[in-house]
């Protein structure tokens, strides 16, 4: 049952980042062409803005998580309802001081920056784009924990799929349309709505025994306070970068660092997808710890592995690709040779502390390892604020890349001493074995490609598809010629279901 969980969550969601891709790289560009670079950069910036307002869940979400796989594994409900009844008093308490926030926000966000659109479509956007998360606090938060935690993210993501298909192409319609940034908003607002009412109705459907009126367990999310250190640190990563940039570069900058994090995001959460079989991980890990290195092995491995083979490929054609995406963009440059370089970076290293990062937040080891993150984020606040004035948009990313080489390293090296009580060598083998084909394969790509003109969508995408037919499988099988231990263990998960594909193939045959 959970490997059918795992596999309906990775399906769903390779799926969905296939849509979000195929629309969502459309409408950045009609955005930019119909609405310009400030506006783009607008939605970007207050989209990070909101972002560190969420802080106020103060890592409830994370501690909840971590309470509930326990219980979920045992089917107890009493338990369950206790744990969700605690974060649903704390989401609803956040819910009105978000709510109030958005409010100051909107008076006070189009006061501190420099733009020429008018500050009444600021304070429309901001307050817009903010209610939705007030109704995520108020009505679906602690469901959204339940059903993640327990396995049913692929119902979550099929409908953010359907809603995103809908608000996507509501959007393209009204860019057409020559509405403007404000009716954006409107109608992603309506879509979030329609997104709270069926999971409210999903929830009564399938959980009936579910009661948030019992006994609130607030023990049980006792670390939360100590999961929001680790929450303000991937924030700070992943979204200080576009503030800096909104109030030393403008916003036309912040626009092509959103262009760049918008096309490297879509092959983030392609990878993420694997993360569809973190609950089973969470689970074996309260019990059944020595199956729970085995897995992680497999999948720190093969995840490592995608990781590095997909930026690979990514780094051959993002520039041929934003060459014709931004053709008829006059206010800023959004091509630049060394950019992929820094954000490949970026993302690599985020990345390689994904397993490890994974195992401090099964273990519940938020207290022991928060003042390692207050570290990380302060590195890269200083290097981001150093650099920026004599650097720009390189220097916020060497902010990112700075404190990355230090936490990255600093899980690795927790994760397996103190808690797995392993060698860390093993995951650093790991890195370097994909470092040296990362560099082996972009080297040879570059001076392959430079005899090839890739001038059209179609040429490009073509010349994608022939190099994952050709990388991926290079990639997978290196490193498993070199971790054939993992590799044999990973063949014995698959075989029940080779096994069962087989079987079935041969019956439609007869």
């Amino acid at each position: 049952m959970n490997a059918r969980k795992g596999f309906n969550n990775i399906i769903t969601s390779i799926l969905s980042q296939g849509i979000t891709l195929a629309l969502g790289v459309v409408i950045p560009r009609l955005v930019l062409v119909n609405l310009g670079s400030e506006a783009n950069g607008l939605l970007s910036s207050i989209g990070e803005v909101l972002v560190y307002v969420a802080l106020l869940e103060a890592g409830v979400g994370a501690a909840s998580m971590q309470a509930l796989y326990g219980p979920i594994g045992r089917e107890d409900h009493d338990a369950i309802n206790g744990i969700l009844a605690a974060t649903d008093r704390f989401y609803k308490r956040t819910g009105r001081m978000y709510l109030a926030i958005v409010m100051l926000l909107t008076f006070v966000f189009p006061l501190t920056i420099e733009t020429t659109l008018p500050r009444s479509t600021v304070m429309w956007v901001m307050l817009l784009s903010g209610l939705p998360g007030a109704i995520r606090y108020f009505f679906q938060g602690k469901y959204t924990i339940l059903l993640n935690t327990e396995g049913k993210g692929y119902i979550l993501t099929s409908m953010t799929t359907v809603i995103n298909i809908l608000t996507s192409l509501s959007k393209i319609a009204l860019l057409l349309a020559g509405f403007d940034v404000v009716a954006l908003q409107v109608m992603y607002l309506f879509f979030n709505l329609v997104q709270m009412a069926f999971i409210l109705w999903y929830i009564r459907r399938h959980y009936p025994w579910l009661d948030l009126k019992v006994q609130p367990n607030t023990a049980a999310i006792s670390q939360s306070k100590n999961a929001l250190v680790h929450q303000v640190s991937t924030l700070i990563f992943n979204n200080t970068d576009t503030l800096v940039l909104t109030y030393f570069c403008g916003l036309s900058a912040v626009s092509v660092y959103g262009v760049y994090t918008m096309l490297l995001g879509v092959i983030a959460g392609i990878i993420g997808a694997f993360g569809g079989f973190r609950f089973v991980l969470g689970q074996a890990f309260h019990n059944d710890r020595k199956r729970y290195v085995k897995l992680m092995d497999v999948y720190e491995l093969y995840n490592m592995t995608l990781t590095f083979c997909l930026y690979c490929i990514a780094n051959l054609f993002i520039l041929p690709f934003l060459t014709l995406y931004t053709d008829g963009v006059a206010d800023i440059s959004y091509v630049d040779a060394y950019l992929p370089y820094l954000f490949i970076a970026v993302k690599l290293l985020g990345n390689g502390r994904t397993s490890s990062n994974m195992t401090i937040d099964f273990a519940g080891h938020f207290k022991q390892t928060q003042y390692r993150s207050l570290l990380e984020s302060a590195i890269n606040i200083v290097v981001s604020l150093v650099c920026v004035w004599r650097f720009g948009i390189y220097g916020v990313l060497m902010g990112t890349i700075a404190a990355l080489l230090y936490r990255t390293n600093d899980m690795i090296l927790y994760a397996n001493r103190k808690i797995l009580h392993r060698n860390p060598w093993i995951t650093y083998r790991r890195w370097l074995l994909n470092l040296a084909l990362f560099v082996a394969v972009t080297a040879a790509g570059k001076w392959l490609f430079s005899f090839v003109a890739l001038d059209s969508y179609l040429r490009i995408i073509g010349w994608a598809v022939v190099c994952c037919i050709v990388v991926i499988p290079f990639f997978f099988g290196v490193v498993s010629l070199c971790e054939r231990e993992v590799f044999r263990f990973a063949c014995e998960l698959l075989r029940p279901y080779w096994g069962k594909l087989r079987e079935k193939l041969r019956l439609r045959h007869v």
